[in-house]
């Protein structure tokens, strides 16, 4: 009788979250590219394989390519200096420029959904129908706590389980390679 009890309240806890688990990721309704594009700050992660040497200071770019798709030039620190990724990204049809197609080796390509984003953006959040990845970004290397809890409120009620976020180390002002390492590993 205990061991079935202690069960069912242990049931009943996780419950919700296999029930978000069990529904489909759903990004936000519109998306203006303008407005989008340029500078974000990664604040929090579920790390892609790509990211494993990143110890701080991930960046994303977006800027609008001549053929009407999207540059995206993704940038970190690494122990040696800086890697970067570059590619390029199409908005899906019919998703309100929400949900893009992203490649930085062809032919490969993946989803990058936008599912929570400020009215102002100041911050978004992108991630992957499969919940696989996730990004917090901030157009600031630090974000206020009330934007921070309503990103976060987002990814977890898309069923994005963000114990798994690994934070990112934005030192502020490194960002050139010109920067002195001494100042930007404190």
């Amino acid at each position: 009788m205990r061991i079935s009890g202690l069960l069912s309240i242990l049931l009943l806890a996780v419950s919700p979250h296999l029930a978000l688990a069990d529904t489909p990721v759903a990004s936000v309704s519109s998306v203006d590219i303008a407005k989008y594009s340029g500078k974000w700050f990664e604040i929090a992660s579920f790390p892609m394989f790509f990211q494993r040497n990143c110890i701080a200071d991930t960046t994303a770019e977006y800027s609008a390519a001549p053929d009407g798709n999207i540059r995206v030039h993704n940038r970190c620190r690494t122990t040696s200096g800086f890697d970067e990724a570059k590619g390029e990204a199409s908005v899906v049809d019919g998703s309100g420029n929400s949900r893009l197609k992203v490649w930085f080796f062809w032919p490969f390509k993946a989803d990058y959904w936008i599912i929570g984003l400020d009215p102002d953006y100041r911050w978004a959040v992108v991630g992957n129908p499969n919940r696989k990845y996730l990004w917090l970004l901030s157009r600031t290397p630090q974000i206020p706590a009330d934007q921070l809890k309503a990103a976060l409120s987002s990814a977890s009620a898309q069923g994005y389980d963000i114990s798994k976020l690994h934070y990112t180390r934005q030192t502020g002002f490194c960002g050139d390679n010109n920067d002195s390492k001494d100042l930007c590993e404190k």
